[in-house]
């Protein structure tokens, strides 16, 4: 590895980029296929580097082709960790092919289920590709005519006005509007010592709004609905970052987190899916959020 093209590279591009290349080929996550789930928060906090350092350097292993990664499903994938790990060509009667064909196969659903299949498919012996769902081709259609196009949109505006005419099933589903700001601002003077947020991108709005929903649509342990109001569902937030001050993994009181005193938890992560993990199930409460 360390006389290799893709090394060198990485020692141009600086420490980081060589930190986060030893990381991810000795992650607890990691596999031998190379392709694995590997969040970036775990990245930062074992590396030390915190959230920017390990993007600077995940960016700069990407760029010389060491890896690849994918934000939405957090899936990274070394190119050549499998060659590494396994062998970089097996004959057809070795079991170890059966073996790899069956960790592909378990493999959680990432997009470089098939590209990973092109590049081993001949060195392992690999049998059944997988695809990505979300990306799978639909089977190929005529294209529509004019005709039939102003067809379907008669049908669709007459299915709108069908559906206007339900107030009942219009007004149930309404949810009172989304309080962005004032979710951040609850971040900021609940935790002030996490960092601030400063952009109203559209992906953290999304995120705002998609957690916001599900307060104002979901029910807690006991039945009872989390919210009904904007200001029953602030409440929550409110309780939900007082919360989130108890967990002293996100708060950096680990002894980990003390050593590596730049790694802190933000927004963000509070409003993905593992982050409400964090706060809701591994802090001990008695209410049940």
């Amino acid at each position: 590895m360390w006389h290799g093209k893709t090394c060198k590279d990485l020692r141009k591009k600086g420490p980081k980029a060589l930190v986060v290349g030893l990381y991810l080929m000795t992650s607890p996550s990691s596999n031998m296929l190379g392709l694995f789930n590997q969040p970036v928060l775990y990245m930062a906090h074992e590396t030390g580097l915190g959230i920017e350092g390990a993007m600077e350097g995940l960016s700069a292993c990407i760029e010389v082709g060491f890896c690849s990664y994918d934000e939405e499903s957090e899936t990274v994938w070394v190119h050549e960790m499998a060659r590494y790990q396994i062998a970089p060509f097996l004959k057809a009667s070795d079991l170890r092919c059966k073996g790899v064909q069956k960790d592909y196969e378990a493999l959680h659903d990432n997009p470089f289920l098939g590209q990973f299949f092109d590049r081993y498919e001949q060195s392992f012996h690999l049998t059944s590709r997988r695809d990505f769902p979300e990306i799978k081709q639909a089977p190929t259609k005529p294209l529509p005519s004019q005709e039939q196009e102003q067809e379907q949109e008669q049908e669709q505006e007459q299915e709108q006005e069908q559906e206007q005419k339900k107030p009942t099933a219009t007004s149930a589903a309404k949810l009172p509007t989304c309080q962005t700001q004032a979710v951040i601002d609850l971040y900021h003077d609940i935790l002030p010592n996490l960092p601030k947020v400063r952009l109203h991108t559209k992906d953290r709005v999304k995120a705002i709004r998609k957690v916001w929903e599900w307060v104002l649509t979901s029910t807690k342990p006991d039945h009872a609905r989390r919210a009904e109001t904007a200001e029953q569902a602030l409440a929550w937030f409110r309780s939900y970052f007082e919360r989130a001050t108890e967990n002293d993994f996100l708060m950096g009181r680990t002894q980990r987190g003390a050593e590596h005193s730049n790694w802190k938890c933000d927004l963000d992560f509070l409003l993905t899916d593992r982050g409400m993990k964090h706060v809701i199930e591994k802090t001990q409460t008695g209410d049940g959020q």
